[in-house]
């Protein structure tokens, strides 16, 4: 297999040196010139010369750099330009390769050119989607899965990749401040207002203004929020389009719809300068995010997943103003979640504060196109501080861990969310809880209170019942009450060893999340639990408990837990979010 896809890479260099002319590698020398492409103002393509310097040799499996001096045009005030990714270098009229990193901080324009023969041969190499490493529901970061961009060492310095500026529009700025430090160490610089809005991409662009040198922005998100990365065009045979120079996200093989973009100014910079872009017209779409480029077709279709937002001004006296914001953001399984992530922390931040007391209440339902039942999500989040960062990533976790658990068919149908919103702290803390009885026999009822205490000090107390089943063999029984948070994250251990085997069995664990707005009494014994498809299994009988063992074990689930849960019991606790925890036990006797 692997041998015939470098054949198919080889087969399509070959091709396309046929129709556009290759300077191969083994006859750059230091002092030659040669002539680069990009776009510094409007559309139009100018030229730059390049002084080759020499070649770094094995940077990477198989592959090589060149390093160049850039000057012409800005160049010499600017430095290397974030945006510049993927400029065609020529010499002697013969494509050499593609502008793609650079030195932060250097006093002069010195760049490392990636050949062409690499962006191709492992762009197209590619044809398989790569293996992904399955997110967890405990993950705090949704871009995890995203490669870092890549550097080499010289010297002293690094040769880093250049960034790639990502422009919004519609984002609030704070929401930008919040996500930058992510989006850096993704290798990419974001940069506020700088986009032209999602309604140009309804117009498609002709063939003949996607040129080598030209500059294409990748629109992630589109709509009343955009978000689009910049960047330029390195070659272009027939439909196919190779541009970067490097990798973009390296999401590997995927549908990111791409759109002729047009320089509207440079801003110069002591770091790293950039251009300042917007997109113009819908052009076509990446299918390929590799390690040395990225690639497409001019004029194909990418399918794209609507998201909406609904944010619902709460009041004392009832709803008092509403904001929608509609989107069509990228079908990826890696982009969507982190995406979804930050236009509902921006929809948020946009309306409502983030610091200082704060409820909000989210419901959604997220949509697959397999007639896989729907992800249902009702929650309630509340504090003085980071309110719009819990609700944005506890929305992202579960969409990232359906869409990253390697079910191929949970592929986005439609996304849709409300939130509602209030300006005060609606909490209880779990503060005291008692049983009527401190032993009980087999039969008998238990009556539990619990006492939930709200931040102005009132009290709210609870009572439930339990009626210990018949043949409970002796020793404690306990009754923990905790939060919807802690419930989860005592039932989710269970499933690390044994994740679900269907994408039915994956939607019903997130459906069954409990909700933070209850308090939960699992009622549990000391003793050995197992997971029989997916449900649980308490205090089997001892030659029953040895096959489920050592099944157990050969399935790769790991030791069993003894926390065998007999019952759980809800305490509704109306409109406020529970917290805390607190555990009491009954001594059964015969």
């Amino acid at each position: 297999m692997v041998v015939r896809r470098c054949l198919a890479g080889l087969f399509v260099a070959f091709a396309l040196f046929g129709q556009t002319e290759f300077f191969p590698l083994e006859m750059v020398r230091p002092g030659m010139r040669g002539t680069g492409k990009t776009v510094f103002s409007g559309s139009r393509i100018e030229d730059f010369s390049v002084e080759i310097l020499g070649v770094i040799e094995n940077v990477g499996p198989k592959q090589s750099l060149v390093l160049a001096r850039l000057a012409g045009g800005p160049l010499a005030t600017t430095g290397v330009l974030q945006g510049m990714s993927g400029s065609p270098v020529y010499v002697e009229g013969k494509l050499l390769g593609a502008v793609a990193m650079a030195f932060p901080y250097s006093k002069e324009p010195i760049a490392a050119i990636r050949p062409i023969r690499d962006m191709l041969l492992r762009a197209r190499a590619g044809s398989s989607r790569p293996a992904r490493t399955r997110v967890s529901l405990l993950d705090r970061n949704v871009t995890g899965a995203f490669v870092p961009p890549e550097e080499v060492l010289a010297g002293q310095s690094r040769l880093v990749d250049i960034a790639t500026p990502i422009s919004f529009g519609g984002f609030t700025s704070g929401t930008i401040e919040h996500f930058a430090p992510q989006l850096r160490a993704l290798g990419l610089e974001p940069a506020q207002g700088m986009s032209g809005g999602g309604k140009a991409l309804r117009n498609a662009a002709t063939p003949a203004a996607i040129q080598p040198g030209s500059m294409i922005s990748v629109e992630l998100l589109s709509g009343d929020m955009n978000m689009g990365a910049d960047g330029t065009v390195t070659c272009v045979e027939g439909q196919n389009v190779y541009a970067f120079g490097h990798r973009f996200l390296s999401i590997g093989t995927t549908e990111l719809p791409f759109a002729r973009s047009e320089v509207l100014a440079l801003l110069p910079s002591l770091s790293s300068s950039f251009k300042i872009s917007a997109p113009r017209e819908w052009a076509g779409t990446i299918v390929e995010d590799r390690s040395t480029a990225v690639s497409g077709f001019l004029g194909r279709h990418a399918g794209t997943v609507p998201l909406s937002i609904e944010v619902i001004r709460g009041g004392s006296r009832g709803t008092t103003a509403s904001s929608i914001y509609r989107m069509e953001m990228v079908n990826d399984r890696f982009l969507a979640p982190f995406l979804v992530q930050m236009a509902l922390y921006s929809a948020v931040d946009a309306t409502e504060r983030t610091v200082g007391s704060s409820t909000i209440t989210l419901n959604g339902i997220i949509e697959f196109r397999d007639g896989t039942a729907p992800i249902r999500l009702s929650n309630s989040y509340s504090g003085e501080f980071s309110v719009p960062q819990q609700a944005s990533l506890a929305t992202a976790v579960p969409l990232a861990y359906a869409l990253q658990s390697g079910f191929d068919s949970l592929q986005l149908k439609d996304v849709k969310l409300k939130i509602e919103a209030f300006d005060e702290k609606r909490q209880a803390q779990i503060d005291q809880a008692w049983v009527s009885r401190q032993e009980a026999q087999p039969g008998d009822t238990v009556d539990l209170s619990v006492v939930l205490v709200k931040p102005n000090g009132s009290e709210i107390t609870k009572r439930v019942s339990y009626n210990v089943p018949v043949g409970m063999p002796e020793g404690p029984l306990y009754f923990t009450i905790a939060d919807g948070n802690a419930t989860n994250l005592t039932e989710y251990r269970r499933f690390v060893g044994a994740p679900p085997r269907s994408p039915s069995q994956l939607v019903a664990l997130l459906n069954s999340l409990r909700s933070n707005t209850k308090a939960y009494v699992r009622v549990w014994r000391a003793d050995a639990n197992y997971d029989v498809q997916g449900h649980d299994f308490p205090s089997p009988p001892a030659s029953l408990e040895q096959v489920l063992a050592h099944t157990q074990t050969a399935l790769g689930a790991g030791i069993p837990s003894r926390n065998s849960k007999i019952a759980e019991i809800e305490i509704d606790a109306g409109e406020v979010v529970v917290t805390g925890s607190k555990t009491v036990q009954v001594k059964i006797t015969e």
